[in-house]
């Protein structure tokens, strides 16, 4: 045996010893601690967006790639049915074959066809892709930071107390204090109202 092999086998160096990973994906969603709202299944902790920043981010990403997705698999469809739609009839060989001015006519024929159809499963594929995702992403959870619970709890209480009677808010205080302890929302509850995320709620006005 080569003496440098020799030396390999004892060789313990971290270099040599060390095996090296790929860094792990990170987690588009975190859990965190369920607050009063969430259902006593969920447990003591649900899994929520960081903020609403990661929340749209990760919408797009999926929108993408489904959309990505469907076209590759209306690319082979659309080729199947352009080739079968600009074939040559059955009897053409009977009369002496394909001529070199045929093959480029068929050839022009497929090009047309095939960008018809991809140009119609592309918007149908934006559209399948919407709505796949548009559920889930509506339901999910994103952190709520504290002083925006703060700032929510503030304007709440403002209200009531506007009211003419004070019989009609005393009541309600408790329940609005409690909204301190909130550490997360739906996304259709806080962002519904918000003008930087009305093209999400937008596109599914536009599909209803």
């Amino acid at each position: 045996m080569n003496p440098s092999e020799l030396q390999n086998l004892n060789d313990y160096s971290p270099s040599s010893t060390t095996i090296k990973f790929n860094h792990p994906i990170p987690l588009i969603r975190g859990p965190i601690p369920t607050s009063y709202r969430d259902s006593p299944s969920s447990g003591a902790h649900v899994l929520a967006f960081r903020s609403p920043d990661s929340w749209a981010s990760a919408y797009k990403a999926c929108q993408s790639k489904i959309t990505d997705q469907c076209e590759g698999g209306a690319r082979v469809g659309c080729a199947i049915a352009a080739s079968e739609k600009c074939k040559p009839p059955w009897w053409r060989n009977l009369i002496g074959g394909a001529k070199l001015e045929d093959l480029k006519e068929r050839e022009r024929c497929e090009e047309r066809e095939m960008e018809e159809c991809m140009s119609s499963a592309k918007e149908k594929c934006v559209g399948f892709a919407s709505n796949k995702c548009w559920r889930p992403f509506n339901d999910a959870r994103i952190v709520v930071t504290k002083d925006k619970v703060e700032r929510l709890v503030v304007k709440k209480l403002a209200s009531l107390v506007s009211l003419p009677e004070s019989s009609k808010w005393v009541g309600l205080i408790g329940d609005v204090v409690s909204e301190i302890d909130v550490t997360n929302q739906r996304a259709s509850e806080l962002l519904a109202g918000d003008v930087k995320y009305e093209w999400f709620f937008s596109a599914k006005l536009e599909k209803q």
